[in-house]
């Protein structure tokens, strides 16, 4: 329960904390950042991870008066963890997925069957697509790359060139939102409220979907 809490009040107030890890670290921050991304993306039991709310404070950080971290260099470096990271999950899901489905920690297993099946439901309603669409929707993304592998979905010629441009578009657009608005005094302001409008938005396909599902017309 207090990680919940500690990681509840990272989220919101993730501006405040990566603040405090520039003053603790300096440059080492693009490793941190690295890492939350790479570990968001790349293992399957840590769908939880701050995803959207990270890269948009990450953005604000670099357009700050002084900043010594630049937006160029952050853009690569998680343009790659997120390419890495869903690479390892693909893998995973690949030759070790049943398995990993299967494995318990007391009476819980370790990852939710309800996570894979709302992103076998992604998939079959997007294709190939959904690997792009996927990057913008939490939890899901995570369990994305793992429902390919486990699926033996063609590495080449689908997965990778739709997971490379995936994470191009995430990261590039959630980091490039940051630094042209993330400064403003609106947003400082308010920036517990926007990363719950981001965290909102993110989760906004999963609750149309789910809400068509349970509410729409019965399929006879």
């Amino acid at each position: 329960m207090e990680f919940l809490t500690s990681l509840l009040d990272f989220i919101l107030h993730i501006n405040a904390h990566l603040d405090q890890l520039v003053i603790d670290y300096g440059s080492a921050i693009y490793a941190i950042l690295f890492l939350i991304i790479f570990v968001e993306t790349g293992l399957v039991v840590m769908p939880f991870l701050p995803g959207d709310s990270l890269l948009f404070a990450a953005g604000a950080l670099c357009a700050r008066p002084g900043s010594e971290l630049s937006l160029p260099i952050l853009i690569g470096l998680l343009f790659l963890a997120a390419v890495l990271g869903d690479n390892l999950n693909y893998a995973i899901g690949r030759f070790a997925g049943h398995r990993a489905v299967n494995i318990r920690i007391g009476k819980r297993k370790l990852v939710k069957q309800a996570y894979i099946d709302k992103t076998h439901q992604f998939f079959e309603k997007y294709g190939t697509k959904a690997i792009i669409m996927a990057r913008f929707v939490p939890i899901v993304r995570t369990f994305t790359p793992f429902v390919a592998g486990v699926g033996q979905m063609d590495y080449r010629r689908k997965f990778l060139p739709f997971d490379i441009a995936g994470g191009f578009l995430w990261i590039s657009s959630m980091s490039l939102a940051g630094y042209f608005l993330g400064n403003l005094e609106f947003f400082q302001k308010h920036f517990e409220a926007v990363v719950i409008g981001i965290i909102l938005l993110s989760i906004l396909p999963m609750i149309v979907a789910y809400v068509r599902h349970r509410f729409g017309p019965s399929k006879v």
